[in-house]
């Protein structure tokens, strides 16, 4: 049978090499909140550093899917490189999310009342077209025996064919702007990772979400290390020969604030952000809950995003207990990936035991699934799975087609959400899906390890 269909008791997880995060340029940290005046001087001073002059510049974001003041930084960014890059092409990363609208760009990027054309005059803004080959390029293949071994021999026979935007890959110098949070995937989001998958399409998507998930989210999630994943996104990076830097941040509840901001090349600025998140985006709890409502946002406009409200508060609920997504805003699974009903959703076991089955079904979508589910069983034998917690969708998503998706059912005019939140049994989390909760007895889990 092949790697590719085993779970793993789990490879190493690397510490972050030291001096790495040292690389990167640094103002604020785990406290406090940095000013305009600070972020436009951090900003200008290291543009001004940095040889942007007639060069081509593909400035890569994130959509509306992640909670980032972009306002308060792109426009130091337009006035430092104003004059001196011969093109600015804006990109938002969507991954395979779907694209966003014209009103929607103009107010991610804080250009509501005048529009982003006249905010930003010199700059040229557009969604990543994912589902467009005739936008992406190809880099080349990493084999599959260096995938074994970025994968701790996870997957041992699959090679991985990277391809990205063309705008990234025919830029001189590629910029990312985007904030680090703890990640289901990687363990914490940022850095390359808005390449890979941001600018990607399905291999390297395929390939990454799926080592996540077989190392399981439960394990990875807010995991301070060089991950298995990690690692594959990083070498994946390295085709693009074009000069590569990043701003990142982090950024207060809510979205509207920073507390600090890094530039350096991305792996520099990556590694000393996430050093933060891990301090500012993890919240420690004494005991289990019974009952988890997990109050999704309505950034999270499907639950292919909003889903990011169950991983990041299921290693919180005691065994046998209920999470409980909360957002009757949501209506629809995951138009871009109607896959996810032909499987539904279920825990690792029962699609690494059934693997032939399984195994040509988008493996993207399968991680997702397993996301949903959290920890559980599957018995092969007599077709029984099991899983750690129950997982509600309380949302506009009918009875009828939660059973399709093998998820369970509440009607969220039904939850008294204040009575709720005075339960002693119940953690009610406002704006879920950024933070992360973990048990205080993990703590030193959530540090720097080789897992």
């Amino acid at each position: 049978m092949s790697q590719t269909s085993q779970q793993s008791s789990g490879p190493t997880i690397a510490p972050i090499p030291e001096g790495l995060a040292e690389r990167a340029a640094l103002l604020g940290g785990p406290e406090g909140m940095l000013t305009d005046e600070q972020i436009r001087g951090f900003v200008a001073e290291n543009l001004a550093a940095t040889d942007y002059d007639g060069k081509s510049v593909c400035l890569i974001i994130p959509d509306g899917t992640r909670s980032v003041p972009l306002p308060k930084v792109l426009p130091a960014i337009h006035d430092a490189l104003a004059g001196r890059a011969s093109s600015v092409t804006v990109l938002i990363a969507l991954g395979t999310h779907a694209a966003m609208s014209e009103e929607a760009i103009d107010t991610l990027l804080g250009a509501t009342e005048r529009g982003a054309k006249a905010t930003y005059p010199e700059w040229t803004v557009l969604n990543h077209a994912w589902d467009d080959p005739t936008q992406i390029a190809d880099l080349g293949e990493i084999p599959a025996e260096r995938i074994g071994e970025l994968t701790g021999g996870l997957l041992t026979d699959i090679p991985m064919r990277v391809k990205i935007n063309k705008l990234v890959a025919e830029a001189d110098v590629n910029l990312i702007v985007g904030p680090v949070f703890p990640h289901e995937v990687v363990g914490f989001s940022g850095g390359n990772k808005y390449f890979f998958p941001g600018c990607s399409v399905h291999d390297v998507i395929d390939i990454s979400h799926w080592v996540g998930a077989l190392i399981t989210a439960s394990r990875i999630i807010g995991t301070l290390g060089i991950t298995p994943v990690r690692q594959l996104i990083d070498a994946a990076s390295e085709l693009i020969d074009a000069a590569k830097f990043a701003f990142t941040m982090d950024v207060l509840s809510g979205g509207q604030e920073l507390n600090a901001i890094a530039f350096g090349d991305p792996q520099a600025a990556w590694a000393a952000m996430a050093k933060i998140s891990a301090q500012t985006h993890i919240t420690y709890v004494d005991k289990p809950y019974k009952r988890i409502v997990a109050l999704v946002p309505e950034m999270y406009d499907d639950m292919w995003t909003g889903a990011k409200g169950f991983y990041k508060s299921e290693p919180v609920c005691a065994d046998g207990g209920d999470v409980i997504i909360y957002a009757p805003h949501i209506t629809e699974v995951a138009a871009m990936h109607p896959g996810i009903r032909e499987i539904g959703y279920h825990n690792i076991e029962y699609f690494t035991k059934q693997w032939d089955r399984f195994k040509d079904h988008p493996w993207g979508e399968l991680a997702h699934s397993t996301h949903v589910t959290g920890l559980g069983t599957y018995d092969p034998e007599t077709g029984e799975e099991k899983q750690r917690v129950n997982r509600y969708f309380a949302t506009s998503i009918s009875k009828e087609e939660c059973e399709v998706y093998n998820v369970l059912h509440m009607d969220p005019a039904s939850l008294d959400i204040e009575a709720l939140r005075n339960d002693p049994d119940t953690l009610v989390i406002d704006h879920a899906g950024e933070v992360l909760f973990r048990l205080a007895s993990e703590r030193d889990g959530a540090t720097e390890q080789s897992a």
